[in-house]
Parts: C-alpha cells; sequence; structure tokens
C-alpha cells in the first residue's frame, strides 16, 4: 500500500443462526467521511473485501483489504452509503449456531479494526436483540456507482455543531409562530390578571 494511502477505521459485529440466512451475517462500517459514491471502488469476493476511495475536500485516499475468518455470500449481501460511512451487511455462506471467533482469516491485533458495541450482542442474546433496520440498505450490484446516495456534498461540514441541522433563520421563523400561537391559547387565571391590570393602569 502506497504511504499516501490511509487504512480507514473499520467497526464490526456479528449475527447468527443455523436456520434463518437472514440472521447469519456481519455487519461492517467503514468509516470514509466525504468519499462521494463516484470516488468508491468496492471489490467484494467469497473470502475477501478490497475497497478504495477518496475524498476530494479532504484530500484523502483510503485504502483497505481484507481476508475474512471464513466465506461470505457477496450476491445477498448489502450495502448502504451514507456522508461519513460505507455499511455492509455481509451475509455469512454457512448456517452456522456458533459465531465467527473473529472478522479475519489471521489471528492478530490490528488498531483500525474494532468491535461495533453499539450493535454487538452476545452470541446467548441474540433472540431478546432487536432487529436491525436495513430498510436504506441495497445491492451490492449498486456499487461502486452508486447514484443517488449523497456524500461528498456537505465539504467536511460538522452538522452536529448547527444546532441539530437547522437552516439559519428557522429560529427566528419559530418564535414568530409561538408568539402567534401564543394569542389563541386561553389565558392562565394569574396572566389574565396581569393583563388586566395592565390595561387598567393603561
Amino acid at each position: 500500500m502506497s504511504k499516501d494511502m490511509l487504512t480507514p477505521e473499520v467497526l464490526w459485529a456479528q449475527r447468527s443462526s443455523k436456520t434463518d440466512e437472514e440472521k447469519n451475517f456481519i455487519y461492517l462500517t467503514i468509516t470514509v467521511p466525504d468519499v462521494p459514491a463516484g470516488n468508491l471502488k468496492l471489490d467484494l469476493k467469497p473470502t475477501t473485501l478490497n475497497f478504495q476511495g477518496h475524498s476530494d475536500t479532504l484530500k484523502r485516499t483510503y485504502h483497505l483489504e481484507l481476508e475474512f475468518f471464513a466465506e461470505i455470500d457477496p450476491e445477498n449481501s448489502k450495502i448502504n452509503h451514507t456522508s461519513r460511512n460505507v455499511e455492509m451487511k455481509l451475509r455469512k455462506k454457512e448456517l452456522k449456531e456458533e459465531y465467527w471467533p473473529r472478522l479475519l482469516k489471521e489471528q492478530k491485533k490490528l488498531q483500525f479494526l474494532k468491535t461495533d458495541f453499539d450493535k454487538w450482542v452476545d452470541e446467548d442474546e441474540q433472540n431478546e436483540a432487536p432487529e436491525e433496520d436495513f430498510s436504506n440498505f441495497g445491492g451490492m450490484g449498486g456499487m461502486p456507482g452508486m447514484g443517488g446516495m449523497g456524500g461528498g456534498d456537505f465539504g467536511g461540514i460538522d452538522f452536529s455543531k448547527l444546532g441539530g441541522g437547522a437552516a439559519p433563520g428557522d429560529d427566528e421563523e419559530e418564535e414568530d409562530d409561538d408568539d402567534e400561537s401564543d394569542d389563541d391559547m386561553p389565558a392562565l387565571e394569574g396572566e389574565a390578571e396581569d393583563k388586566d391590570g395592565k390595561k387598567a393602569a393603561a
């Protein structure tokens, strides 16, 4: 790998089932902010994943190669591209009740690979875990040109600092709406007396 390429952070979790294919998968998230769909290349095979993406705004090129512990089923795996991540639901090829002991074939500690604790559940607690929402995920056939998925258009803006993403001026309009709605509401007894008192004084 070229020294000017970065290895992105990878988060993973899993589910397992020996009877239900839909509940037998790896959940993989590759953190690549501001990489538009047109700048992504993903080659997913039964035992390997090769990924490359470039962010024009951050001037970074990401590269990732993974060799899985066991085989997955690329045709029945799904993907979702956001402005920050590439999320994948990789279906395990073998229906098995036991979890994979690790994600990768080689048993070694990698700094970029981390457990996704937001999605992880213990093997014996899977039935109690809430169902994951994969409604935004599409088939792998959408790569690399996943049009209409967004990404790369935000110029590195941190939307968390913009008051929940509200556009400038929205707050003022909301305050005006609040004032109008107050006029329609019946006044409390104390408020009514105050208003009468002010009117009397006037």
